[in-house]
């Protein structure tokens, strides 16, 4: 039998790993556990509904007193707005994003919080970060594919590569930059690669879900992580996007308490981590492991953890004092476990 992770409370580790030395003059840094307890209590559900996305981000917004500005990318294939929320003034530019597909949520709660704790507080440090860096972050990029709790978007002429003909795309097939943005027919991966040339990010993280996995000390995999792995992508990009692969590994095994494994991705240049590595953006993938429902609070803290440590991490220059080689060391994901679907069945039977 597996060991499964059990539900626990981030710890109060700080930000910045004992290695990293602070930015200089830079306030001390608050702990992750202080920061995901700011948010309030049912801010928003572990897997939402478009609506709810869009009543919680108004909720930050107004507790922010502007801080946190919101506004659209674009519109998804049903003509859904699809939210934009910034905070930060600073000149590193960073670009999440959540929920690509449309059945793999917790990402998205995660974001909510994580914009609530950066913006919503005003303490010395806080102001400091906002001073240092601009965060955007696309809140559920497939709403239309959360409302049906499917991976595609919705789009019935779907058809082609990476497509399930006749309910949609993959919208995270589909953000190659070697294509014309207008010859994409995704309007959800065209609003973001637009945004991308808007801003020209230094840092792109996606946050996905995986399936479950068991590793060979018999602890299951609760996250895993990749950077760009097509070889279109310069060599400054990949050692970036390793920088902030080995600072995500270091702060979510020690902070949150997590297991994290390599992701076995492929090299496809329209995969988001590959499309944006080409470029040039430090470009990550986090994926979070589809773990029961009583743990999906870890899962989602594990993603706040992970966005909080990156923005900070770009912040006060540590992200780039790390060693870009210790990515090899990060494990291989381990053979996969029964769906959880499946699980759950065997549980209640």
């Amino acid at each position: 039998m597996c060991a499964v992770v059990g539900a626990v409370v981030i710890g109060a580790g700080l930000l910045t790993p004992p290695s990293a030395s602070a930015a200089p003059g830079a306030p001390q840094a608050p702990s992750v556990a202080s920061l995901a307890a700011s948010a309030p209590a049912g801010l928003i559900p572990d897997r939402p509904m478009p609506e709810e996305v869009a009543r919680a981000l108004t909720r930050v917004a107004r507790a922010s007193d502007g801080r946190v500005r919101l506004g659209t990318v674009g519109s998804s294939n049903e003509q859904r707005p699809l939210p934009l929320a910034s905070v930060g003034t600073g000149g590193v530019r960073l670009l999440y994003l959540t929920q690509q597909h449309g059945d793999e949520p917790l990402g998205t709660p995660a974001a909510v919080r994580a914009l609530w704790a950066l913006g919503v507080p005003d303490s010395a440090w806080h102001r400091w970060l906002r001073s240092r860096v601009t965060l955007d972050i696309v809140v559920q990029v497939n709403p239309d594919g959360a409302v049906r709790n499917q991976r595609y978007n919705h789009d019935p002429s779907a058809g082609g590569e990476y497509s399930e003909p006749g309910v949609g795309y993959d919208i995270n097939r589909f953000h190659n930059p070697l294509t014309p943005i207008e010859d994409i027919p995704v309007p959800e991966a065209r609003a973001i690669l637009r945004r991308w040339h808007a801003t020209h990010p230094a840092i792109v993280v996606d946050y996905h879900m995986q399936g479950r996995y068991l590793q060979p000390d018999g602890r299951e995999t609760t996250a895993s992580i990749l950077w760009p792995t097509t070889t279109l992508a310069g060599e400054a990009a990949v050692t970036r996007s390793r920088q902030v692969a080995v600072r995500n590994f270091d702060v979510l095994t020690s902070v949150a308490g997590a297991n994290v494994t390599r992701y076995p991705g492929g090299d496809y240049e329209g995969i988001a981590r590959n499309g944006y590595g080409i470029l040039g953006s430090a470009s990550l993938l986090v994926e979070l492991s589809d773990l029961p429902p009583e743990q999906a609070d870890f899962q989602i803290r594990t993603a706040f953890t992970s966005m909080i440590a990156t923005v900070h991490g770009a912040a006060n220059g540590s992200l780039w004092r790390t060693d870009p080689a210790r990515a090899d060391t990060i494990p291989e994901r381990g053979p996969s476990l029964p769906d959880v679907t499946t699980l759950r069945r065997a549980d209640a039977a």
